[in-house]
C-alpha cells in the first residue's frame, strides 16, 4: 500500500502520440503517489534511438498538464535525481552495467551480427546460445583491448524458479531455464530498457513501479536484476489489458481499429480532458467508498487505492465516454461553452445568423464538440428533402393538412416585426387554435419546413429565431411550393 514515502514514476518513450493505455498507467502512477502524499516524477525513456519521434516529448509534457498530472520531478522542473532524459544518463548505465560483470551476473558477450542472424535461422525461438557467457578472464581482456565490438549480457540461472508478488495479480513465478540472457548494454553503449528502467528506480528511490499487465511474465528478470545488485526490490503494480470492441462484437486489445487511441485524436475529435481523464480513471478502477461516476481529479487523489484496480481487462466504450462528455459538457458554464464550441461553428455561416443564438440553443444539446458541424448544416443551406417528412402520426399531421398549416403559419409570421422565441411561441399557437388542430402539428410542419430534417437542435421557434425573419419566411415559402 502507497505511504507517505510512496515515490512513482511514469517513463513513456518518446515515439509519438499519447495512447490512452499510457495515459490511464500515467494516472494511475500519479494517483498512488499523490494518494499517500508522496512523489510523481516523469522520466522520458529515448534509449531506442531507431523509434524516437521529434516533438513526442514535449507532446508528453503537454497531455500530462492539459489533464493536471503535475509531476514533481522530471524535464522543466527539475529535481535532485536528475537529469531526468535518460539519453542524458548513458554514462551512468555503463558503471552498473560493468559492475554486474564484477559481480559475476553479467558477462561480455562479443557474437557478431552475422552470428546472431545464423542462430536465428536455425531456431527462430530459440533465443540466444549463451556462447560468450563463460569465456575465460584472458580471452574477455584480449578481446576487449582488441576493440572488437561487444555487448553486456544478464547472467541468468538457468535452474529454479524466479517469484515475485504483484500488488494486483498477486505472486507470478517464471522458470528460470525460460529466461534469456537478456542484453542490457547494447554495442553502440546504449542501455536496453530492461536494464536502464531498473537502474533508473532505483537511484529515483522509486516504490512503486506502475505498468500494464503485458509486462507481468517480463518482470521477473526485472527482480533478479535488483537481487544482483543487493537492491530492494520495489512494489509492482501490473495494470489489466485495455480491450477495443470491433464492428463485429469481438474484443481484442484496444488498437486503432477500434477507433481514436489518443489523448491527442479525442481531444481533436471534441473530447474534454476532463471526461476523458474521468473515464479512463474507472477502467481497472472501483472506488471502494463510492457509487458515483463523475470524480475531480481531488476526489480521484483522495479516493484511489491500489485494491481497487481490477485484474480483469476492461473494454475502453466509446459510447460510454461520448455519455461522459456529454455530461460534462451540459456542466460547463455557458461562456465557457461558447468558447469552446466556436471553433466547431463552420466558416461559411450565413452573417446574417446570430451565433450567440445558435450557441445557445446547441449548448446542453451535444455531447461532443465534433458533432456540431453536422447538427447546424441546415442553417449554413437548407438541405433537399421530400414532403413526405411532413406527414406525423403522433402529432396527426396528414398529406392535405400539411401545405394548409403552412400557408397559414407564413401568414401569420408574415405580419408581425418582433422576432424572438417568445413571440414567434405565441403567433404559432394561436395558428394552431384557429386550425382547430394541436400545437404540435404546427410546430412539427414548421420545423421540417425551415430545416428540412425530423431531428433537430431545438424547435422550430428557437431555429427560427436563429435563422432570422427574412431566411424563416424564406424557408417557410419554399416548403410550401413543394406541395
Amino acid at each position: 500500500m502507497a505511504n507517505r514515502n510512496t515515490v512513482t514514476r511514469f517513463a513513456p518513450s518518446p515515439t509519438g502520440y499519447m495512447h490512452i493505455g499510457n495515459l490511464r498507467t500515467a494516472l494511475y502512477s500519479y494517483l498512488i503517489a499523490r494518494h499517500g502524499g508522496g512523489t510523481f516524477i516523469l522520466r522520458i525513456e529515448d534509449t531506442d534511438r531507431e523509434r524516437l519521434v521529434e516533438g513526442a516529448t514535449d507532446v508528453i509534457i503537454k497531455t500530462l498538464a492539459d489533464v493536471g498530472l503535475r509531476y514533481d520531478e522530471g524535464p522543466g522542473v527539475g529535481g535532485e535525481h536528475g537529469p531526468y532524459v535518460q539519453s542524458e544518463r548513458r554514462e551512468i548505465y555503463k558503471k552498473y552495467a560493468e559492475e554486474l560483470v564484477a559481480r559475476g551476473a553479467a558477462y561480455y558477450c562479443f557474437c557478431t551480427k552475422e552470428r546472431l542472424e545464423r542462430l536465428h535461422e536455425e531456431d527462430e525461438n530459440g533465443g540466444y546460445d549463451r556462447h560468450c557467457r563463460d569465456l575465460s578472464p584472458e580471452e574477455v581482456k584480449k578481446n576487449l583491448e582488441a576493440g572488437i565490438p561487444y555487448v553486456i549480457r544478464q547472467k541468468m540461472p538457468t535452474e529454479g524458479v524466479t517469484s515475485y508478488v504483484d500488488e494486483v495479480f498477486g505472486e507470478i513465478s517464471t522458470e528460470n531455464a525460460e529466461l534469456q540472457d537478456q542484453i542490457l548494454l547494447k554495442a553502440d553503449g546504449y542501455p536496453t530498457y530492461n536494464f536502464c528502467h531498473v537502474v533508473d528506480d532505483h537511484l529515483m528511490g522509486v516504490t512503486h513501479v506502475v505498468r500494464g499487465s503485458e509486462y507481468l511474465t517480463s518482470t521477473p528478470k526485472y527482480a533478479l536484476l535488483y537481487d544482483a545488485f543487493g537492491w530492494p526490490r520495489p512494489h509492482y503494480v501490473h495494470l489489466p489489458l485495455l480491450m477495443g470492441r470491433g464492428e463485429d462484437g469481438t474484443v481484442s486489445k484496444l488498437s486503432k481499429r477500434h477507433g481514436a487511441v489518443s489523448f491527442q485524436d479525442l481531444v481533436a475529435a471534441g473530447y474534454l480532458p476532463e471526461a476523458i481523464l474521468n473515464y479512463i480513471a474507472l477502467l481497472g478502477w472501483c472506488p471502494k467508498e463510492s457509487e458515483n461516476e463523475f470524480f475531480t481529479l481531488s476526489e480521484l487523489e483522495a479516493l484511489f487505492t491500489i485494491d481497487g484496480v481490477s485484474k480483469s481487462p476492461s473494454v475502453f466504450d466509446y459510447e460510454k465516454l461520448l455519455w461522459f462528455n456529454g455530461e460534462y459538457i451540459r456542466r460547463l458554464p455557458f461562456p465557457k461553452f461558447c468558447e469552446l464550441a466556436t471553433p466547431y461553428l463552420p466558416a461559411d455561416l450565413p452573417k446574417a445568423l446570430d451565433k450567440d443564438k445558435l450557441l445557445s440553443l446547441l449548448a446542453g444539446r451535444v455531447s461532443c464538440f465534433s458533432e456540431i458541424g453536422e447538427k447546424v448544416a441546415f442553417f449554413r443551406e437548407l438541405p433537399a428533402y421530400d414532403v413526405s417528412l411532413f406527414p406525423n402520426k403522433k402529432n396527426k399531421v396528414t398529406p392535405e393538412l400539411a401545405p394548409t398549416l403552412l400557408a397559414a403559419a407564413e401568414e401569420a409570421l408574415s405580419a408581425i416585426s418582433v422576432w424572438d422565441n417568445d413571440t414567434l411561441f405565441t403567433v404559432l399557437s394561436s395558428v394552431a387554435e384557429a386550425a382547430g388542430v394541436k400545437s404540435g402539428a404546427i410546430f412539427w410542419c414548421v420545423r421540417i419546413a425551415v430545416s428540412g430534417k425530423t431531428v433537430t437542435p431545438g424547435g422550430a421557434t428557437e431555429i427560427m429565431e436563429v435563422l432570422g425573419r427574412e431566411e424563416s419566411l424564406a424557408r417557410l415559402a419554399a416548403a410550401r411550393a413543394k406541395f
